[in-house]
């Protein structure tokens, strides 16, 4: 199991807090990255989204529930979310979509060319056993949003 290097963590963080802060109108600071294993409370939402081309694995975006709701909410220009709904879900799935599309176009600046699969998203309680590569868990928090990456990726060759 190869570990990944920050050089090539630094894109998806990059592209988290900056379509955080462009989609969302939310600055997060950046917590202390650990490995760690992949289970969530029964209250998370979480996206999956799996890497392929030079680089593979998958990237997972962790949310409480509360901070799921309230991205939603701004992703939809302040529409109240009280629910999980399939426009909220889908709302949520477009923001994996933008972090990781942005993190791909930022990889291939860096030579990493890599395709993004459709994001899949998770409510509830849940634990994923990884054993192509470890799991790098990175807190991201803001006055009103919290969430972590979980990027378990590894570059291939």
């Amino acid at each position: 199991m190869a570990d990944i290097s920050v050089e090539y963590i630094n894109p998806f963080l990059m592209a988290a807090t900056g379509i955080l802060k462009d989609a969302c109108q939310t600055d997060v600071q950046i917590g202390k990255p650990y490995v760690k294993t992949t289970a969530f409370a029964d209250e998370s939402a979480i996206i999956m989204i799996g890497v392929t081309g030079e680089m593979r694995g998958q990237v997972l975006l962790a949310f409480p529930v509360e901070s799921a709701m309230t991205v939603a909410s701004k992703m939809m220009m302040g529409m109240p979310v009280t629910a999980l709904d399939d426009m909220a879900k889908s709302a949520i799935g477009e923001l994996g979509n933008m972090i990781m599309g942005n993190a791909a176009t930022i990889l291939s600046t860096k030579g990493v060319g890599i395709d993004i699969t459709p994001p899949t998203l998770v409510v509830g309680s849940m634990s994923i056993s990884s054993m192509y590569a470890k799991n790098v868990c990175i807190p991201l928090n803001g006055s009103d949003v919290s969430l972590e990456l979980d990027i378990a990726v590894k570059i291939e060759g």
